[in-house]
């Protein structure tokens, strides 16, 4: 992509310093047009609102006329900003366009030999097609196909084909080890690549487990191993160990018990390890470690074929997994010709598509999930994509419904927040007055950029910077309400 983290600040200080023509023209605090009764309605002006809460960095925005884009407010509509997930939501127009509604992703089991009297001769394969949602229950339902055709022993082994999509380690490689958001990706997932690390003292010290657990079902693993240190800092340490996920926890950190999720890095073997599991449990045996295959043949047994691709999509904006993002743009990217391996070639591919389908002037995004905060996008670019994605288009059904605090508005938006960063883009409609778009981006990137590793997962002063920028959010469109949507 050619853009890095440190030389994105240098360019922002050399935006604010000579701020561009075209900038200059189209940046406003003020709405271009405004009501004659706006001085009665004692409305805070937006350099007030923003001035109120003294947020460090910077802040800009850009609100249009949803059906015909025409721009109405913004400030500094072209300064490029970190998205955050707020970028998922052109991840999902571009997966529709790509894929459309109803496609799913089907996750097959194969037989590489004949089964005869309940006995598989030769190998179980897992071939994923790279279901972002795929579950130990998914799994479970599989294993009851299977053990209702009669399965009971598998002669060979269970293999597992990961190559529906390109292997990718992490997501983003500046995340801390530990963070569960930050997983790999590639064409078999589960449990959105993560794993269950729980803990309890005893009377020795601490028992541990590491599992791939559903909400009924808690398939123990052994791909992914925990040891407790008896140390003050790091908290935890990750190795990768050939296959094996090796992590080490510091002792003073768990205190009485507790549990999270931790990232998978080799989510093929982590689906074939539980697959496994459940098969023992259902009686079916199988011998040897699960292995990977370069080959997805043999004769299918079972097909899981995954929900239709806008539930999935709804899920993702609702809940902002960036597994989710990363699988539907990998796969969007693949359907259109895309041959790439990494995020970014496949980002660089919807920032294309961004350009020619909504008129993008210069869509820099590095994932398709926002996580990686090296890439930007204006305001203008972002509110030009909600427009040209239409009122009555796609995109507004599957958005969150945001709380304005004010009944009489109506706020379908998605969310985005990063380390100091904050963004909020979407739709917004009331009873008078025509719909709108709008996106407001919030970042103070010095002050992100100096954090070190160990303080990226808790920053000192990032809740009370988030809160702040969220309240300039709110109080922004509570201010479009009155201007243009509630009645005089």
């Amino acid at each position: 992509m050619g853009l890095t983290r440190r030389g994105f600040v240098t360019g922002l200080a050399g935006l604010t310093a000579s701020p561009g023509a075209a900038e200059s023209l189209l940046s406003s605090p003020r709405p271009l047009a405004r009501p004659a009764n706006l001085l009665t309605r004692q409305i805070p002006d937006a350099a007030e609102i923003i001035a109120s809460e003294q947020l460090s960095g910077r802040v800009g925005f850009a609100l249009a006329d949803a059906i015909t884009g025409e721009m109405i407010e913004v400030l500094h509509p072209l300064r490029a900003l970190p998205p955050a997930s707020t970028a998922k939501a052109l991840t999902a127009l571009y997966a529709l366009e790509n894929l459309g509604p109803d496609y799913r992703f089907s996750t097959r089991t194969l037989a590489t030999g004949p089964l005869t009297a309940g006995r598989l001769e030769g190998d179980l394969v897992l071939a994923g097609g790279g279901d972002p949602v795929l579950d130990t229950d998914a799994l479970w339902s599989m294993v009851e196909a299977l053990h209702a055709l009669g399965l009971r022993e598998i002669a060979g082994g269970v293999k597992v084909w990961t190559s529906a999509l390109p292997r990718i380690r992490e997501i983003d490689s500046e995340q801390p080890d530990q963070v569960g958001y930050n997983p790999a990706v590639g064409g078999l997932n589960l449990n959105f690549n993560r794993v269950h690390f729980g803990w309890s003292r005893n009377a020795g010290g601490y028992t541990v487990s590491m599992d791939g657990r559903s909400e009924t079902i808690v398939p123990p693993v052994r791909f992914a191993r925990m040891e407790v240190i008896d140390r003050g800092l790091p908290i935890y340490t990750y190795a990768a160990d050939g296959d094996i996920d090796r992590w080490t926890v510091a002792q003073s950190a768990l205190g009485r018990g507790g549990a999270r999720w931790l990232p998978v890095r080799v989510p093929g073997l982590y689906a074939g390890e539980v697959l496994q599991q459940l098969l023992l449990a259902k009686g079916i045996g199988s011998n040897g470690p699960v292995e990977r295959t370069d080959a997805a043949t043999g004769t299918v047994l079972h097909t899981h074929d995954s929900p239709a691709l806008s539930g999935i999509l709804r899920g993702m904006l609702q809940y902002s997994t960036n597994l989710t993002a990363e699988v539907t743009g990998l796969t969007a990217s693949l359907a259109a010709g895309w041959q790439g391996e990494t995020l970014a070639d496949s980002a660089g591919r919807m920032n294309s598509w961004l350009s020619q389908k909504y008129g993008l002037r210069r869509p820099l995004l590095e994932d398709h999930s926002g996580l990686g905060d090296d890439s930007a996008l204006s305001p203008a670019d972002m509110v030009r994509a909600m427009s040209g994605a239409g009122w009555e288009g796609p995109l507004r059904p599957l958005l969150r419904q945001f709380d304005p605090e004010d009944d009489r508005l109506s706020v379908s938006a998605k969310t985005g927040t990063l380390n100091f960063v904050s963004g909020l883009a979407g739709y917004l409609e009331g009873p008078r007055g025509k719909p709108l778009a709008f996106s407001i981006f919030c970042a103070d990137l010095p002050r992100r950029d100096s954090l070190s590793e160990a303080e990226r997962e808790r920053p000192d002063g990032g809740i009370a910077w988030n809160k702040s920028a969220k309240r300039i959010q709110r109080a922004m469109l509570q201010r479009w309400g009155a201007l243009y949507l509630l009645p005089g």
